[in-house]
């Protein structure tokens, strides 16, 4: 069934549920160019999470808030269980929602997020958001800026009078990220009954050699793929690589 209310974009597509979860300060539009071609295996969707894009923009920011909504939004579809595509923070939420609510959940692909990232803080955060020359006086200027990720950017940014300025409120996201720095999602991956993809990027700010250990400690049986050369948006950085490799692991899903 096709759903249309505030931060869900249905993308088209027939046959299984595609569901797809950004990243921090991204939205659901940041996966057009993928939703294209994933619209050949299912119906594709993406949710805005609260506190990005058109989502909520009350709280509580922490983990198992997100991943109720995309539950509600899997049981809104009501068409089976759903192959979940998430990219850093959507990742997490994927495989938490796969851990938590197996029934609704088919197949997961994370893309280069880590279990643990404890210790970490926002403090580098805030000196690099600080930096940024905001407002941005055009979309050009927000492309320019971002460089290989300019496409992806220029979806996470709204005009005022003034210029241009990122939707989400980065205090909302600092919070967000807070919590990344204060426990870790192992158990959560102990519960990934359903296949898992996880796509690192050769360029990744994870902790090292923990994407390979979440593959291989998946119950449900894990594959690990280092996209060469990629930055953390791999999906954009080395869109074809990271096609390939989602292709492949949803032909095998639904063995085609």
């Amino acid at each position: 069934m096709a759903i249309s209310r505030a931060g869900v974009v249905d993308f088209g597509g027939e046959g299984p549920p595609i569901l797809l979860l950004h990243g921090l300060m991204g939205r659901a539009t940041t996966w057009w160019s993928t939703a294209r071609w994933l619209a050949g295996y299912g119906h594709v969707v993406g949710l805005d999470a609260a506190g990005h894009g058109r989502g909520s923009t009350d709280g509580p920011w922490h983990t198992e808030r997100f991943v109720e909504d995309a539950a509600e939004l899997l049981r809104e579809l009501d068409e089976g269980p759903a192959i979940v595509i998430g990219h850093s923070m959507g990742g997490l939420h994927g495989w938490v929602l796969a851990a938590t609510h197996p029934d609704l959940v088919r197949a997961v692909v994370v893309e280069d997020m880590a279990p643990d990232q404890r210790g970490r803080t926002v403090d580098d955060w805030r000196g690099y958001f600080d930096s940024w020359p905001v407002p941005f006086r055009s979309l050009a200027h927000v492309r320019d800026f971002f460089g290989s990720t300019g496409d992806y950017f220029i979806e996470c940014v709204v005009e005022r009078d003034d210029g241009y300025y990122l939707l989400a409120d980065l205090e909302n996201l600092y919070e967000i990220a807070a919590e990344w720095g204060r426990r870790d999602y192992w158990s959560f991956v102990d519960g990934i009954k359903c296949p898992l993809l996880v796509i690192e990027a050769e360029h990744t700010a994870m902790p090292p050699e923990q994407q390979s250990a979440l593959a291989a400690r998946a119950p449900g049986g894990g594959t690990h793929l280092i996209v060469r050369g990629a930055g953390h948006v791999v999906h954009e950085s080395n869109p074809l690589e990271y096609r390939g490799a989602v292709e492949a692991f949803l032909a095998d899903v639904l063995g085609r």
